[in-house]
């Protein structure tokens, strides 16, 4: 035991901590570290923050299986019959019947738009088909750009259907109750007729890869001046501060055209995803999403202190983009707070903008609300970043 301790004392380590003022030193090395996080409130913020967020994200605002979708309704048959069908839909509680449309180019509009996932129509020969016996049809299209949304509510309309209708099948019609064929429902998934999931997912990437990396590089922008030292030049330079901001971001934007070039060409040749509608709407859409991000890219650096501070606020921007803008989960399912937020964010315009002129051919009426949104949120974040740009070093 004597020899074990003379050997032990001899250790550095040992010498270190069987000292009279390891404590003491250890105390005044662990009292700096909480000085230091006090000071840098964004990173202890984050450590708390990033987890809540996360918890909220996953817990409540993420649904794989979203119910109450808006739903079109072109009813030409008004009986019983068709009532009972239009309840039976309903009640499965994945359609909700919010429009009315009068023709089928007005409901194609609405699909295509995407103020509605499902236009439902019954012609108007469905009851008297029925009633002669004859194979009456109930057509559903549905915006299959999301397959995930689209898949559930199919999968229940038929049974559903049949079910209610065996209750109304009396009298007359009690005859149709084993007769399976009698209402054949008629789906067409519309812009993704095989329901692959790489329509939807490659050109939310595009969206998403633009986010991450035109924040971040643009947040590290103002923070590396000052890391450096080199501050004191660019604001020695004769310049306001709308053209530092502008003269900061304009080579990322270029850097960004590329990356759009890039992502869209490996689409094409590994995915086959193509452009069905107009590539100068994309390329305007891309071009305000790109400044969009650039300008919230250099906000952030105006209110963070170093480049840590700014990758750190950069990921948090980036965190809700990801799950609320409907690049990962379906947009509708998610709650109305969450999607009052996921209308706040750049991506989810732009993921929009995107999927409607690649997978639908989308025109400029389709896609001018969410090119005006992100007008907005251009001259806001622009604003609030040239307000917080500070000419001197204090």
């Amino acid at each position: 035991m004597i020899m074990a301790r003379m050997i032990m004392a001899r250790l550095p380590i040992a010498r270190l901590t069987m000292g009279r003022g390891f404590l003491r030193r250890l105390g005044a090395v662990i009292m700096k570290e909480v000085l230091q996080l006090r000071r840098d409130r964004l990173t202890f913020a984050m450590m708390f923050g990033m987890p809540i967020m996360q918890l909220l994200l996953f817990g409540y605002a993420i649904d794989t299986d979203p119910h109450r979708l808006p739903t079109a309704v072109i009813a030409a048959d008004q009986s019983q019959i068709t009532r009972t069908v239009l309840s039976a839909l309903a009640n499965t509680g994945y359609m909700s019947f919010t429009h009315r449309p009068t023709s089928e180019e007005e409901a194609n509009a609405l699909l295509q738009r995407g103020e509605v996932q499902f236009v439902v129509t019954i012609p108007s020969d469905f009851t008297r088909r029925l009633v002669r016996g004859e194979r009456a049809q109930i057509l559903i299209d549905a915006d299959a750009t999301d397959p995930l949304a689209a898949a559930n509510p199919l999968a229940a309309a038929g049974p559903a259907i049949n079910q209610a209708l065996a209750r109304d099948f009396i009298g007359p019609l009690a005859g149709l109750r084993n007769k399976a064929d009698a209402v054949e429902l008629v789906v067409q998934r519309r812009y993704n007729p095989e329901g692959k999931a790489r329509l939807n997912i490659v050109p939310g990437l595009l969206a998403v890869i633009l986010t991450m990396t035109m924040v971040m590089m643009t947040a590290l922008a103002v923070t590396r001046e000052r890391e450096r030292g080199t501050m004191e030049n660019l604001l020695a330079m004769p310049v306001r501060p709308i053209e530092v901001m502008i003269g900061k971001i304009a080579p990322y934007i270029v850097i960004g055209s590329v990356q759009v070039v890039v992502i869209l060409l490996v689409s094409r040749l590994l995915f086959d995803v193509t452009i069905e509608g107009s590539v100068t709407l994309l390329s305007i859409g891309t071009a305000l999403f790109i400044t969009v991000n650039l300008a919230i890219g250099f906000t952030i650096s105006t209110l963070t202190q170093n480049q840590l501070q700014a990758m750190q606020a950069s990921f948090f921007m980036m965190l809700p983009s990801i799950l609320l803008s409907g690049f990962m989960f379906p947009f509708r399912g998610m709650p109305v707070w969450a999607q009052w937020i996921g209308e706040a964010l750049p991506a989810t315009h732009f993921m929009r903008i995107v999927r409607g002129v690649m997978l639908k051919g989308a025109d400029l009426g389709a896609v001018s609300g969410e090119l005006v949104a992100l007008v907005a949120m251009l001259l806001i974040v622009s604003t609030l970043a040239i307000s917080r740009y500070k000419v001197t070093l204090d």
